[in-house]
Protein backbone atom coordinates (compact mmCIF):
# COMPACT_ATOMS: atom_id res chain seq x y z
CA UNK A 1 0.00 0.00 0.00
CA UNK A 2 1.24 3.47 -0.90
CA UNK A 3 0.22 6.22 1.50
CA UNK A 4 0.68 9.98 1.55
CA UNK A 5 0.48 12.20 4.64
CA UNK A 6 -0.30 15.87 4.03
CA UNK A 7 1.21 18.59 6.21
CA UNK A 8 -0.39 22.01 6.54
CA UNK A 9 1.06 24.98 8.42
CA UNK A 10 0.10 24.16 12.01
CA UNK A 11 -0.13 20.37 11.63
CA UNK A 12 1.50 18.60 14.57
CA UNK A 13 0.55 14.91 14.30
CA UNK A 14 2.00 14.07 10.90
CA UNK A 15 5.04 12.38 12.44
CA UNK A 16 2.84 10.14 14.61
CA UNK A 17 0.77 9.08 11.59
CA UNK A 18 3.85 8.38 9.48
CA UNK A 19 5.28 6.21 12.25
CA UNK A 20 2.02 4.30 12.68
CA UNK A 21 1.78 3.65 8.94
CA UNK A 22 5.44 2.66 8.69
CA UNK A 23 5.12 0.14 11.51
CA UNK A 24 1.85 -1.34 10.25
CA UNK A 25 2.35 -1.47 6.50
CA UNK A 26 6.12 -1.87 6.12
CA UNK A 27 6.15 0.98 3.63
CA UNK A 28 7.49 4.51 3.99
CA UNK A 29 4.66 7.05 3.57
CA UNK A 30 5.20 10.03 1.29
CA UNK A 31 5.21 13.45 2.96
CA UNK A 32 3.14 15.96 1.00
CA UNK A 33 3.11 19.74 1.49
CA UNK A 34 -0.15 21.70 1.34
CA UNK A 35 1.05 23.70 -1.66
CA UNK A 36 1.61 20.59 -3.77
CA UNK A 37 -0.92 20.05 -6.54
CA UNK A 38 -0.53 16.32 -7.15
CA UNK A 39 -0.34 13.13 -5.13
CA UNK A 40 2.41 10.59 -5.80
CA UNK A 41 1.49 8.18 -8.59
CA UNK A 42 -0.13 5.02 -7.26
CA UNK A 43 -1.23 6.51 -3.94
CA UNK A 44 -3.80 4.30 -2.21
CA UNK A 45 -4.34 6.24 1.02
CA UNK A 46 -4.19 9.95 1.87
CA UNK A 47 -4.06 11.01 5.52
CA UNK A 48 -4.89 14.48 6.82
CA UNK A 49 -3.31 14.55 10.31
CA UNK A 50 -4.28 16.41 13.45
CA UNK A 51 -3.06 19.78 14.61
CA UNK A 52 -4.13 23.38 14.16
CA UNK A 53 -3.90 24.07 10.44
CA UNK A 54 -3.42 27.77 9.77
CA UNK A 55 -3.79 28.38 13.50
CA UNK A 56 -7.51 27.44 13.40
CA UNK A 57 -8.30 30.93 12.13
CA UNK A 58 -11.80 31.45 10.74
CA UNK A 59 -13.30 27.99 11.31
CA UNK A 60 -11.13 24.98 12.09
CA UNK A 61 -10.06 23.44 8.78
CA UNK A 62 -11.68 26.13 6.64
CA UNK A 63 -8.46 27.58 5.21
CA UNK A 64 -6.79 24.18 4.82
CA UNK A 65 -9.80 22.90 2.87
CA UNK A 66 -8.93 25.43 0.18
CA UNK A 67 -5.23 24.55 -0.04
CA UNK A 68 -3.96 23.58 -3.52
CA UNK A 69 -3.44 19.93 -2.54
CA UNK A 70 -7.10 19.46 -1.62
CA UNK A 71 -8.18 19.41 -5.26
CA UNK A 72 -5.98 16.33 -5.68
CA UNK A 73 -7.45 14.81 -2.50
CA UNK A 74 -11.00 15.35 -3.74
CA UNK A 75 -10.12 13.79 -7.09
CA UNK A 76 -8.50 10.84 -5.30
CA UNK A 77 -11.63 10.28 -3.21
CA UNK A 78 -13.91 10.61 -6.24
CA UNK A 79 -12.02 7.73 -7.89
CA UNK A 80 -12.54 5.56 -4.81
CA UNK A 81 -9.17 6.22 -3.20
CA UNK A 82 -8.96 6.03 0.59
CA UNK A 83 -8.83 9.21 2.66
CA UNK A 84 -8.41 9.37 6.45
CA UNK A 85 -8.85 12.62 8.38
CA UNK A 86 -7.91 12.61 12.07
CA UNK A 87 -9.04 15.42 14.41
CA UNK A 88 -8.12 18.59 12.49
CA UNK A 89 -8.10 16.34 9.42
CA UNK A 90 -11.76 15.50 10.10
CA UNK A 91 -12.50 19.21 10.33
CA UNK A 92 -10.78 19.73 6.98
CA UNK A 93 -12.81 16.93 5.39
CA UNK A 94 -16.15 18.45 6.38
CA UNK A 95 -15.02 21.93 5.32
CA UNK A 96 -13.90 20.57 1.94
CA UNK A 97 -17.22 18.83 1.29
CA UNK A 98 -15.84 15.29 1.44
CA UNK A 99 -17.95 14.53 4.52
CA UNK A 100 -21.24 16.05 5.72
CA UNK A 101 -21.84 18.07 8.88
CA UNK A 102 -19.61 20.36 10.89
CA UNK A 103 -17.43 20.23 14.00
CA UNK A 104 -18.49 22.83 16.59
CA UNK A 105 -17.06 24.00 19.91
CA UNK A 106 -17.20 21.33 22.60
CA UNK A 107 -20.38 21.53 24.64
CA UNK A 108 -18.39 22.49 27.72
CA UNK A 109 -16.50 25.19 25.76
CA UNK A 110 -13.18 23.77 26.93
CA UNK A 111 -10.32 21.95 25.22
CA UNK A 112 -10.42 18.24 26.12
CA UNK A 113 -7.27 16.11 26.25
CA UNK A 114 -7.67 12.65 27.74
CA UNK A 115 -8.00 8.94 27.10
CA UNK A 116 -11.36 8.04 25.61
CA UNK A 117 -13.29 4.84 24.93
CA UNK A 118 -14.96 4.30 21.56
CA UNK A 119 -17.43 1.76 20.21
CA UNK A 120 -16.60 0.44 16.73
CA UNK A 121 -19.58 0.84 14.41
CA UNK A 122 -18.76 -1.76 11.78
CA UNK A 123 -15.86 -4.06 10.95
CA UNK A 124 -16.27 -4.51 7.20
CA UNK A 125 -14.43 -1.43 5.96
CA UNK A 126 -10.85 -0.83 4.85
CA UNK A 127 -10.27 1.04 8.11
CA UNK A 128 -11.78 -1.37 10.64
CA UNK A 129 -11.36 -4.98 9.47
CA UNK A 130 -8.96 -5.70 12.35
CA UNK A 131 -11.69 -4.81 14.87
CA UNK A 132 -14.99 -6.48 15.72
CA UNK A 133 -18.32 -4.76 15.31
CA UNK A 134 -19.31 -3.23 18.65
CA UNK A 135 -15.80 -3.64 20.08
CA UNK A 136 -14.83 -1.13 22.78
CA UNK A 137 -11.40 0.40 22.24
CA UNK A 138 -9.45 3.07 24.11
CA UNK A 139 -7.52 5.80 22.31
CA UNK A 140 -6.90 9.50 22.96
CA UNK A 141 -8.73 12.73 22.21
CA UNK A 142 -7.35 16.27 22.13
CA UNK A 143 -9.69 18.87 20.69
CA UNK A 144 -11.61 22.03 21.39
CA UNK A 145 -14.01 21.75 18.44
CA UNK A 146 -15.03 18.11 18.27
CA UNK A 147 -18.78 18.47 18.72
CA UNK A 148 -20.23 16.84 15.59
CA UNK A 149 -23.42 18.54 14.36
CA UNK A 150 -25.53 17.97 11.26
CA UNK A 151 -29.14 18.53 10.23
CA UNK A 152 -31.74 15.91 11.05
CA UNK A 153 -31.84 14.48 7.50
CA UNK A 154 -28.05 14.03 7.43
CA UNK A 155 -28.03 12.30 10.82
CA UNK A 156 -30.85 10.00 9.70
CA UNK A 157 -28.94 9.16 6.52
CA UNK A 158 -25.71 8.43 8.40
CA UNK A 159 -27.56 6.17 10.81
CA UNK A 160 -29.70 4.50 8.15
CA UNK A 161 -26.70 3.76 5.92
CA UNK A 162 -24.58 2.53 8.86
CA UNK A 163 -21.97 5.23 8.27
CA UNK A 164 -21.16 6.05 11.91
CA UNK A 165 -17.63 4.70 12.23
CA UNK A 166 -17.09 5.22 15.97
CA UNK A 167 -19.15 6.45 18.91
CA UNK A 168 -17.87 7.85 22.19
CA UNK A 169 -18.66 5.60 25.13
CA UNK A 170 -17.61 4.49 28.60
CA UNK A 171 -15.46 1.42 29.26
CA UNK A 172 -18.75 -0.47 29.66
CA UNK A 173 -20.08 0.74 26.30
CA UNK A 174 -22.52 3.39 27.53
CA UNK A 175 -22.50 5.97 24.74
CA UNK A 176 -24.57 8.69 26.38
CA UNK A 177 -22.51 8.66 29.58
CA UNK A 178 -19.27 8.54 27.60
CA UNK A 179 -19.89 11.49 25.29
CA UNK A 180 -17.17 14.08 26.10
CA UNK A 181 -18.12 16.94 23.81
CA UNK A 182 -21.85 16.92 23.03
CA UNK A 183 -21.63 15.33 19.56
CA UNK A 184 -25.02 14.36 18.17
CA UNK A 185 -25.71 10.65 18.58
CA UNK A 186 -22.32 10.40 20.35
CA UNK A 187 -20.61 10.42 16.94
CA UNK A 188 -16.80 10.28 17.03
CA UNK A 189 -16.27 9.45 13.35
CA UNK A 190 -18.18 8.99 10.10
CA UNK A 191 -17.73 7.49 6.64
CA UNK A 192 -18.49 8.86 3.21
CA UNK A 193 -21.23 7.32 1.10
CA UNK A 194 -18.88 4.75 -0.43
CA UNK A 195 -16.98 4.10 2.82
CA UNK A 196 -13.64 5.21 1.32
CA UNK A 197 -13.39 8.45 3.32
CA UNK A 198 -13.22 8.32 7.12
CA UNK A 199 -13.17 11.32 9.42
CA UNK A 200 -12.66 10.85 13.16
CA UNK A 201 -11.83 13.15 16.06
CA UNK A 202 -9.91 10.64 18.27
CA UNK A 203 -6.22 9.87 17.65
CA UNK A 204 -5.57 6.16 16.93
CA UNK A 205 -2.00 6.99 15.84
CA UNK A 206 -1.05 7.80 19.42
CA UNK A 207 -2.04 4.39 20.82
CA UNK A 208 -0.01 1.86 18.86
CA UNK A 209 2.54 0.85 21.53
CA UNK A 210 2.22 -0.31 25.12
CA UNK A 211 4.97 2.14 26.08
CA UNK A 212 2.57 5.07 25.62
CA UNK A 213 -0.46 3.52 27.27
CA UNK A 214 -2.05 1.02 24.90
CA UNK A 215 -2.30 -0.45 21.43
CA UNK A 216 -6.00 -0.14 20.60
CA UNK A 217 -5.28 2.39 17.84
CA UNK A 218 -3.09 -0.11 16.02
CA UNK A 219 -6.13 -1.96 14.66
CA UNK A 220 -6.99 0.86 12.30
CA UNK A 221 -3.53 0.86 10.72
CA UNK A 222 -3.37 -2.95 10.68
CA UNK A 223 -6.68 -2.91 8.80
CA UNK A 224 -5.12 -0.67 6.17
CA UNK A 225 -2.04 -2.89 5.96
CA UNK A 226 -4.17 -5.77 4.65
CA UNK A 227 -5.05 -3.88 1.50
CA UNK A 228 -3.72 -5.17 -1.80
CA UNK A 229 -0.22 -3.89 -2.38
CA UNK A 230 0.69 -3.84 1.32
CA UNK A 231 3.65 -5.87 2.54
Amino acid sequence: MKSAVITFPGSNREGDVIRALRQSTGHEPSSIWHQDTELPKGTDLVVLPGGFSYGDYLRCGAIASRAPVMDAVRAHAAKGGLVLGICNGFQILVESGLLPGVLMRNAGLKFICKMQHLKVGRADTAFTSAYNEGQIIKVAIAHGEGNYVADADTIARLEGENRVAFRYCTAEGDTKAGNPNGSLNDIAGIYSEHLNVLGMMPHPENLIETLVGGTDGRGLFESLSTLRGAA
